[in-house]
């Protein structure tokens, strides 16, 4: 995974940043950067923030106080030239329906001033990178939602911008489609500052290097995915899966190891689960300075000679911790728990 950029190289600069609705505030004086070569996952539950906050970054929606600027420009007092150095996903990327994908494209050419041959090598690249070719004459009204997503994303990379906001890239996307799409932003993030709102947790992991998560206009978490991981009490955790006739002696031989906190079992049919936490919690080591939990666990297995059915070291959850991080009782008197 890439390291994090110094603030010198940041692109994207947000400070202070509030939206208020009458007498609501849907987003309450949020700060952040993201630098070039960074991807940074956009987290909240609905209604957190997160498209009021992307509008306001690309200059459709002008905040109440605080400020975004693109590659220097203020998003506000010189939108147009904020809005050159940036590609926009909106949410439900909007078209006209009765203009075909290729006519769109060139639409989109004229507005972002590119003409002639300048032109059509965009859209071909974005034709390709996108992989529209087989729709570009077809009404955009009768694409299935994986391809207008597919044109939204088409429109947005067409210039080839420095600075990238995406709301739901992935989403109406089959399996296939979104892999296509993590691998096309992946390979654009090494010259690119990249902003992608997902509902997606598994995306966090396969394309972020940087995670952000947002709820009721707070920021309340800011790191690298491996370091959100390490907040759930999942991290450094081990998980075996045993026969069930197995379950009642693998749980009681595996609270005599030293150091072992609490077991969890989750029977699944004719299979057991055991989750087993140690004392050490999230640390590093597991049960002690020198022992992994891991290793401790394997090498019981191997001396009882049990019939495991799976066996690994668990990374952290990240969905816990966002779940922990968003519900109702972590404000207090209506304010956001430190």
């Amino acid at each position: 995974m890439r390291t994090l950029k110094s603030m010198t190289d940041a692109m994207i600069v947000i400070d202070g940043l509030t939206k208020r609705f009458g007498p609501f505030t849907a987003v309450d004086q949020i700060s952040f950067s993201v630098a070039r070569g960074e991807v940074l996952g956009f987290l909240g539950p609905n209604g957190a923030g997160k498209s009021t906050t992307m509008k306001m970054i690309t200059g459709f929606l002008a905040p109440t106080s605080g400020s975004a600027s693109i590659c220097g420009h203020d998003a506000v007092r010189d939108t147009l030239a904020a809005q050159r150095q940036l590609g926009y996903l909106p949410e439900g990327a909007p078209a006209y329906g009765d203009m075909t994908p290729l006519a769109f494209l060139r639409f989109i050419a004229r507005i972002r001033r590119l003409s002639g041959a300048e032109a059509e090598k965009a859209i071909a690249h974005a034709v390709e990178a996108t992989e529209l070719k087989l729709v570009l004459e077809q009404p955009i009204d009768t694409l299935s939602k994986g391809f207008r997503r597919r044109v939204g994303l088409a429109q947005s990379i067409l210039h080839n911008p420095p600075v990238l906001i995406m709301d739901e890239p992935t989403d109406g996307l089959d399996p296939n489609q979104k892999h296509e799409v993590r691998r096309l932003i992946n390979d654009m993030s090494t010259d690119k500052a990249i902003i992608i709102s997902t509902h997606i947790l598994e995306e966090v992991d396969a394309i972020c290097t940087r995670a952000l998560i947002i709820d009721r206009g707070h920021i309340v978490a800011d790191g690298t995915p491996a370091e959100l991981m390490a907040r759930s009490r999942y991290h450094n955790a081990v998980s075996l899966t045993i026969g069930e006739q197995l379950t009642v002696a693998a749980a009681e031989a595996l609270k005599a190891l030293p150091g072992i906190a609490s077991i969890e079992v989750h029977p699944r049919g004719s299979e057991t689960t055991l989750t087993l936490f140690s004392t050490a919690g999230s640390g590093r080591d597991g049960i002690s300075g020198e022992v992994r939990l891991i290793d401790a666990v394997a090498d019981l297995v191997r001396d009882k000679g049990w019939d495991v059915r799976s066996l690994y070291g668990e990374p952290g959850r990240l969905d816990e911790v966002f779940r922990q991080l968003t519900r109702p009782d972590t404000h207090d008197d209506g304010k956001r728990a430190a």
